[in-house]
């Protein structure tokens, strides 16, 4: 799965990491998504292509963003929300018939133990921070 972009989309150029998890909603075949990246876009679509040849995996690639800003981030996750908000409910079952919601939630699943906390950050970093935190993940992934 990937996104369907205009062919002038900016963000073509954008690092894009791969995400593969389990294809089903089994629950046999519970395990941790496996993210990998950064890759070009053209790179990261044939190796999740090579990857789920002949797999039972579902792959998503999606760009990184990159931001500096809280505020962009912020806007992101606003259209995502406001992307979200515009599909018409008929568009999803209310409840398909393996008890999952239109989210894909598990209705018999307690999920008490799927809450992770993040620990709390020493501070916020400076745009400039964060650039040379790009700028050192660049340099050891291109060592």
């Amino acid at each position: 799965m990937t996104l369907d972009l205009p062919d002038d989309s900016p963000a073509y150029d954008l690092p894009w990491i791969i995400t593969f998890g389990p294809a089903s909603d089994d629950e046999d075949e519970v395990w941790e998504p496996v993210v990998c990246g950064p890759y070009s876009r053209e790179h990261a679509l044939a190796v999740a292509n090579a990857v789920v040849t002949d797999e039972e995996l579902l792959a998503v690639v999606e760009p990184l963003q990159p931001h500096t800003e809280i505020d962009g981030i912020k806007a992101e996750i606003a259209k995502a929300r406001e992307l979200a908000a515009s599909y018409d409910d008929e568009d999803f079952a209310e409840d398909d018939h393996e008890g999952h919601d239109h989210e894909g939630h598990d209705h018999d699943h307690d999920h008490d133990d799927d809450h992770h906390v993040l620990p709390e950050p020493s501070a916020l970093p400076t745009a400039a921070e964060l650039k040379a935190g790009f700028t050192a993940i660049a340099a050891r992934l291109s060592a």
